[in-house]
């Protein structure tokens, strides 16, 4: 025989209504509910930095190209002549027999218009106005320097033709 009691049932309902006044009633649990879920939330990252979207790539600048380098200013034709006269004139000085000193020589010939080119040595300047020693042609400038083995001129003036070849020249004396 089963026996249900009223107050039985009455009992019951009465303690769950208790339970459910004290769970929602009580700020402090409540708060640790709050507190065990924010743990949890937190302990679940498997990483302690911030996630944060990767940055874009700077955009890679092209170098302009530099511009090209400024040639080096080329000799004119002048300079290039006195240089090469300058090494004729102190080899024939130098040189240590006859026949190379009329090789050389021979070279030499090749930069001048003719054998007959004016050679002007200048011995005083003042005021702009020159004095020049007598004056002499390349061919015998040229036997001069084999003949004495000294090149104490320095080439201070040069005139060039229409073909590139010399056909005046002014020395000076080195000091």
């Amino acid at each position: 025989m089963l026996f249900v009691s009223k107050g039985f049932g009455q009992k019951n309902q009465l303690l769950k209504r208790k339970m459910k006044r004290r769970t929602i009633q009580s700020p402090v649990s409540a708060m640790l509910t709050l507190a065990l879920f924010g743990l949890l939330a937190m302990g679940a990252c498997k990483s302690k930095k911030k996630v944060a979207a990767a940055p874009e790539p700077a955009p890679v600048e092209q170098p302009a190209p530099a511009p090209a380098p400024a040639p080096a200013p080329q000799p004119s034709a002048e300079e290039v002549a006195v240089g090469k006269l300058e090494n004729y004139f102190n080899s024939v000085a130098q040189s240590s027999n006859v026949d190379a000193a009329n090789r050389t020589i021979g070279e030499a010939m090749g930069m001048f218009s003719n054998q007959q080119t004016p050679v002007l040595i200048v011995i005083h300047e003042e005021n702009g106005i020159k004095d020049y020693d007598e004056p002499t042609t390349i061919e015998k400038y040229l036997n001069y320097l084999k003949d004495t083995k000294k090149n104490l001129n320095f080439i201070s003036d040069i005139r060039l033709d229409g073909n590139g070849r010399v056909s005046e020249l002014e020395l000076r004396r080195k000091k």
